[in-house]
């Protein structure tokens, strides 16, 4: 039987992503975050955005769910460098309630086993930050997967979750304890985060990068799945994999719960975007073509896995 994964492949379209991009990071919403509502608004910008995604996968027939956190938008320090000035929120912050969303596509072979895609799909609450690679990228890559996974009938569930990471505390928390707390049987997660943002050197070079982080041994597998698809599929990614010390991102979220195999796909290790945290975080610097390969890449990883498609086993 010829393999499938190279069609699906060819579906991710570089248009919807960059539609998408500029649609949560420039026009209409200029940035995602609860303490901000624009001018003739009734919803803050985290709201809008969170009717925006779920539109786009109520349009592909997927149903969705949300659960509730209680939240603050982080205070901004100044006296710290510019990419890290967040601050534990003041005492007297309002309070929001933020959503995670949830879609997925039942397994018809092996419903109970559940592969997780994740991204936050909210930008800086301490800046006024567009946040186009911090987290725009991924948010549009997981909404194009979802896209492209919506006629398919898997052996797994495949599950998508956009959470939110830029106040406090992070929403994918409550997803990953909920996760535990139901038994849930994740037997891989995959996160994705500011995937293709690089250094300037790296975009003067016109290099196509995607770091896969573990944290783990049980993530090691799962990244290394990364390397496997990128070279099989001819994807073109320079393609790296490396182990981090601690739990960080959302994925460190869920190896916190208890989920160690969890990993996270990201434009490079340390993250080296100079516009980081910052107001320069804007669609127009970001690279397409890169955001589309990592997109790719991940696609192949999870299908190889509902297919069984992998050097192990489920």
């Amino acid at each position: 039987m010829p393999d499938p994964i190279p069609e699906y492949l060819q579906r991710i379209d570089p248009d919807h992503i960059r539609r998408n991009l500029f649609h949560l990071s420039s026009d209409p919403l200029p940035f995602r975050k609860l303490n901000f509502t624009r001018p003739g608004q009734s919803r803050n910008s985290l709201y809008e955005t969170d009717d925006f995604i779920t539109a786009q996968l109520q349009s592909w027939e997927y149903e969705v769910e949300t659960d509730a956190t209680q939240v603050q938008a982080f205070a901004c320090d100044t006296s710290k460098p510019k990419a890290h000035q967040y601050a534990k929120p003041d005492p007297d912050s309002p309070w929001y309630t933020a959503y995670n969303l949830y879609a997925e596509k039942p397994g018809a072979r092996d419903p109970e086993e559940i592969i997780l895609l994740l991204a936050h799909k909210d930008s800086q609450s301490w800046v006024d930050s567009p946040g186009a690679y911090d987290n725009g990228a991924g948010t549009v890559a997981l909404m194009e997967i979802a896209r492209v996974l919506a006629g398919v009938i898997p052996k797994r569930t495949i599950r998508f979750l956009f959470c939110n990471e830029e106040h406090a505390p992070w929403t994918s928390v409550t997803a990953a304890v909920n996760a535990k707390e139901r038994g849930d049987n994740l037997v891989a997660i995959y996160n994705l985060d500011s995937m293709g943002g690089k250094s300037q050197a790296d975009v003067d070079s016109g290099r196509q990068l995607n770091v896969t982080l573990y944290t783990e041994p049980e993530g090691e597998k799962f990244a290394d799945l990364m390397t496997q698809v990128n070279t099989k599929y001819d994807i073109g990614l320079d393609q790296e994999t490396y182990r981090r010390e601690r739990p960080g991102d959302d994925d460190g979220s869920f190896i916190n719960a208890g989920f160690p195999h969890a990993v996270a796909n990201l434009g490079s290790w340390p993250y080296a975007d100079p516009t980081y945290h910052t107001e320069e975080d804007i669609p127009d610097r970001v690279d397409i073509a890169n955001l589309v390969m990592s997109t790719r890449a991940t696609l192949a990883a999870v299908l190889s896995i509902d297919l069984d498609n992998t050097d192990f086993a489920i």
